[in-house]
């Protein structure tokens, strides 16, 4: 395997992509396998906390920050234009990345269609692999999934991780 499996899981804002992502996961993990997530966030956000030493070292002028202990690193790199692709060659330890968001890309996906936000597909139906709703949205070829079928999914995930 040249490296993990990439999976979206995708839908319009306020779909439950993260609680999706917090109850699957889980699951992934007792299946045995190694799991990261990439979250798109299209606004910018505040990578570590004020006061910490690592954000006193990127205030001082660092472009790029690392912090590790025994049991964990967390790089924060001051870069414009991150490519996803530069991401994922972080996460080549992983059996699974699960991309949050991602919607109008290529990667196979999981789209989530909530009634409270949404009655329509929004990602191309030759990227699905379920489409996971609470509504009567269908589309011919992709399995529907209830929007809290988290089992399902993580089977399905398990799945397409074993076919590579």
């Amino acid at each position: 395997m040249s490296g993990p499996a990439v999976i979206a899981v995708s839908g319009v804002k306020n779909s439950g992509k993260t609680t999706f992502l917090e109850h699957v996961t889980p699951i992934l993990r007792a299946m045995g396998l190694r799991v990261g997530i990439i979250k798109h966030d299209g606004h910018d956000f505040e990578p570590d906390v004020p006061g910490t030493d690592s954000r006193r070292l990127r205030e001082a002028g660092a472009q790029a920050v690392a912090v590790y202990s025994a049991n964990r690193w967390m790089l924060v790199c001051e870069e414009p234009d991150v490519a996803l692709s530069d991401l994922l060659d972080q996460m080549r330890g992983m059996d699974v990345v699960l991309l949050e968001g991602q919607k109008h890309s290529d990667w196979p996906k999981i789209e989530l269609v909530r009634a409270a936000v949404s009655n329509e597909s929004v990602c191309r139906p030759d990227t699905l692999l379920a489409l996971a709703t609470d509504t009567g949205v269908r589309i011919p070829g992709v399995p529907a999934l209830p929007l809290d079928g988290y089992e399902d999914a993580a089977r399905l995930i398990f799945s397409c991780v074993k076919r590579l």
